[in-house]
């Protein structure tokens, strides 16, 4: 005869199991998450005009700490598109795509990190079977659920990388899936804030010229989610 009370009395459970030093990383990691969102909130943002003037002071060595700071505001609940928008303005279409990418390739590996090296024990201890069956998923097929995490305008840029991180992801499925997937959204935004940008400072030719890459970019992503209609759509 089978003893039902078996599972209620086998051992400790998992949170008892859990050793104290995953247990205090993932603490860490939700204190400096938490942190990051009230530093978001509460600071003071300079001015455009500012930063370029700080930018042309400073010369590389300014361009190299604006990379690391858009990086860094990548790990709070802060907007990657306004970043991106952010960098055409400051920077220019070109320029600023390169900041924006960057910075956002460095902040998606950042996050990735974090979340690996302060909660990835955790989590694997504390997983159900559920949980346990979709970081199986994520580890075979992680490149292409982090390339349609970025492309999905809606999915905010830190969850996906704490996930990817807490889960069993490969760091090279992780960095090709957010290399590529960052690019569509980074090119469109970036046009948009170099136009604005230079229809706030000489205009003209500047002005048309920054329209260029952002009509080109809109046509891709009209061409993108035509082409993904047309293959779903029934016979």
């Amino acid at each position: 005869m089978t003893d039902t009370r078996a599972p209620a009395e086998a051992g400790p459970s998992s949170a008892r199991r859990l050793p104290r030093r995953a247990l205090l990383r993932g603490l860490l990691l939700v204190a400096l998450t938490a942190a990051g969102a009230l530093v978001a909130v509460v600071a003071d943002v300079p001015s455009a005009g500012w930063v370029r003037d700080w930018l042309g002071n400073a010369g590389a060595a300014g361009w190299a700490a604006l990379v690391v700071v858009l990086a860094l505001a990548t790990l709070a609940p802060v907007p990657r598109t306004a970043l991106s928008v952010l960098a055409g303005v400051l920077a220019g279409f070109w320029s600023g795509l390169a900041l924006a990418l960057g910075s956002g390739v460095l902040g998606a590996v950042a996050g990735f990190a974090l979340a690996r090296w302060l909660g990835r024990e955790t989590v694997a201890r504390l997983a159900g079977p559920r949980l346990a069956r979709a970081d199986a998923l994520l580890t075979r097929r992680g490149a292409l659920a982090v390339l349609t995490g970025r492309l999905i305008p809606v999915a905010p840029f830190t969850l996906v990388s704490y996930a990817a991180g807490l889960s069993g992801m490969r760091w090279r499925d992780y960095l090709a899936g957010s290399s590529i997937g960052l690019v569509p959204g980074t090119v469109l935004h970036v046009a948009v804030g170099a136009t604005v940008g230079a229809a706030g400072t000489d205009g003209g030719p500047s002005l048309l010229l920054s329209l260029v890459p952002l009509t080109l970019a809109a046509v891709a992503l009209l061409g993108a989610r035509w082409w993904s209609r047309r293959r779903t759509a029934p016979a």
